[in-house]
């Protein structure tokens, strides 16, 4: 009688151990080797950081909202999303080491950005805060600081080139 019972107690156990929830809790960054799935930049500045975890646990990294915001255009996101939940966590701007959910956060705008489109996240709405929804559009529609920043990192790059003869 033991041993008929002993058998369907370890099929149990295998089944339980087989079948795991996806972990979707933010992961820390690792600054030596995390980077940005778009611009391929490491991150550098958690604050402003973005994570995206898909069912099978896997992590894509973004150093900037408005990264996120180009890479979800392209075709590795549906890949990356294959049809199952991701969980987006984006960085607190307003707390170092805490991570918001990004569709839950609300988001400011005029700040200078890893990459310049100039939207951080803070857990609270304010008087000119916006929803996750509409910061993707404003940044559809063109409404970053991304042009200043882009023409900025330009003017740099002339001043360090050599006259050649």
């Amino acid at each position: 009688m033991k041993k008929l019972l002993f058998i369907p107690v370890v099929i149990l156990m295998l089944l339980v151990s087989c079948s795991h929830a996806p972990d979707y809790s933010p992961r820390k960054v690792n600054y030596d080797r995390d980077i940005c799935a778009q611009c391929l930049m490491g991150i550098a500045d958690q604050q402003y950081a973005v994570q995206a975890i898909n069912s099978y646990g896997d992590v894509l990294w973004f150093d900037d909202i408005g990264c996120l915001n180009e890479y979800m255009k392209g075709p590795e996101w549906k890949k990356f999303v294959d049809g199952k939940k991701v969980q987006i966590w984006v960085g607190d701007s307003q707390h170092k080491d805490k991570w918001l959910d990004a569709t839950k956060a609300y988001y400011t705008f005029g700040k200078h950005t890893p990459m310049g489109y100039g939207y951080s996240a803070v857990a609270q709405p304010g008087d000119s805060t916006f929803t996750y929804e509409q910061m993707l559009k404003r940044i559809d529609e063109g409404k970053t600081m991304r042009e200043e920043f882009l023409k900025k990192h330009k003017m740099m790059g002339k001043g360090m080139k050599k006259n050649k003869k």
